[in-house]
């Protein structure tokens, strides 16, 4: 896996938000020619909606209370997607701002403006693929999971704080209609640590794996750090190291578009990490791993059981 980058993606100038340019300018990595995704906006977005973004970023207005814009943010979101799909094709990692997972059809949503992820995944379902996308993100990514939740073709399954923004992804949530127990949430309680993320991960992975995809998408959020500037969680950088391994020993064909992580000393670590990991190198970088307390740890196992009742008619 390579990452995929462009300075292309710093025209999205958000100032001081926490999704800001600074979040990849760190990485140091040389940039490469990333393709403009404008035309596969439609497998997804609303052409009204498409219309409404490019006026706003001309006029610098905001998509919505958290979401930013300005004029260079319509050229960064089109290579954002560009990017993504690029990185489905190769199986690398697109390193792209904005991100991506909370963004709806019609609207935008969480610093997301076009849904990267989901507009890559709905053309791999279009050429007859089928699909697992892994959401480590610790904000559930609600936009793709919407949008997916009455498919039997995609897998969604989200590993994320709860609560937490945007206020969704209970274990009751698992799809409708055809897509019911294609979608798995993971509800993490607060101050979960490295021991039950990746407890989570293994847990499940079995669903994932008898879903037998063709191709990996994954969401590559790295907010659950423990020092991150939105949520409360207590991952250390070992874990996304972990997690690429376990992907890398569980599934062939696995790529990934970058969503969170708002600690711009530690995401190139994390980043780095998760890379090491899925390409079978020496992890970079080590910190002390962290576990959590007795008391969320009750917490979890009491999430899971439930989690565990309603998924067990379909797997």
């Amino acid at each position: 896996m390579e990452l995929i980058y462009n300075r292309i993606f710093l025209e999205h100038d958000t100032g001081m938000h926490p999704e800001n340019k600074k979040r990849v300018e760190k990485l140091n990595i040389r940039g490469k020619r990333v393709e403009n995704g404008e035309r596969y906006l439609k497998l997804f977005h609303d052409n009204y909606y498409v219309k409404e973004v490019k006026d706003a970023c001309k006029r610098e207005e905001r998509l919505d209370p958290d979401t930013v814009t300005s004029k260079g943010s319509y050229n960064s979101a089109v290579h954002a997607v560009g990017a993504t799909i690029m990185a489905s094709k190769k199986n690398n990692f697109a390193v792209v701002r904005p991100p991506g997972h909370h963004a709806h059809p019609g609207n935008s949503s969480g610093f997301c403006i076009f849904n990267n992820i989901a507009i890559a995944v709905q053309k791999l379902v279009k050429e007859g693929k089928r699909v697992l996308i892994f959401d480590f993100d610790s904000h559930l990514g609600d936009g793709t999971e919407k949008f997916f939740y009455n498919s039997d073709k995609v897998l969604y399954w989200s590993i994320h704080q709860f609560p937490a923004f945007p206020g969704f992804g209970w274990v009751d949530e698992i799809g409708d209609g055809k897509g019911k127990g294609f979608t798995i949430n993971v509800p993490l309680p607060p101050e979960s640590a490295d021991d039950l993320y990746l407890d989570a991960i293994e847990r499940f992975l079995p669903i994932a794996k008898q879903f037998n995809p063709d191709v990996v998408a994954v969401s590559a959020g790295f907010d659950g750090y423990k020092e991150d500037l939105l949520l409360n969680l207590k991952f250390s950088i070992n874990s996304y190291y972990e997690t690429g391994k376990i992907l890398r020993k569980n599934f062939k064909n696995v790529f990934a578009t970058l969503e969170g992580g708002y600690n711009i000393q530690i995401l190139p670590k994390c980043i780095f990490n998760f890379l090491d990991g899925i390409n079978n190198s020496k992890q970079r970088f080590n910190e002390d791993s962290t576990k959590s307390s007795k008391k969320v740890v009750r917490e979890y196992n009491s999430r899971i059981k439930k989690l565990g009742k309603n998924l067990l008619r379909f797997w």
